[in-house]
């Protein structure tokens, strides 16, 4: 049925918990990201427990497979 699909957002903005740097980031479609590094103070991010990549756990969106409904990698 038309309008039934939900379109998947590909930028998320990704928040340091360590300094609070934020940045908007183009989330890949084929992968999940499980490392992230802020630029701004240099931490290595990686997913909360229980989350599949840093877009989840950090960003303002959930990454596209979590956004479909889908398993995540």
């Amino acid at each position: 049925m038309e309008g039934d699909s939900k379109e998947v957002e590909l930028r998320s903005t990704i928040t340091c918990p360590s300094c609070g740097h934020r940045k908007t980031e183009t989330m890949p479609t084929d992968a999940c990201q499980f490392f992230y590094e802020c630029e701004h103070c240099k931490k290595m991010l990686r997913p909360k427990q229980g989350d599949c990549c840093v877009f989840c756990s950090y960003g303002s969106v959930q990454c596209p497979p979590k956004q479909q409904g889908e398993a995540c990698c």
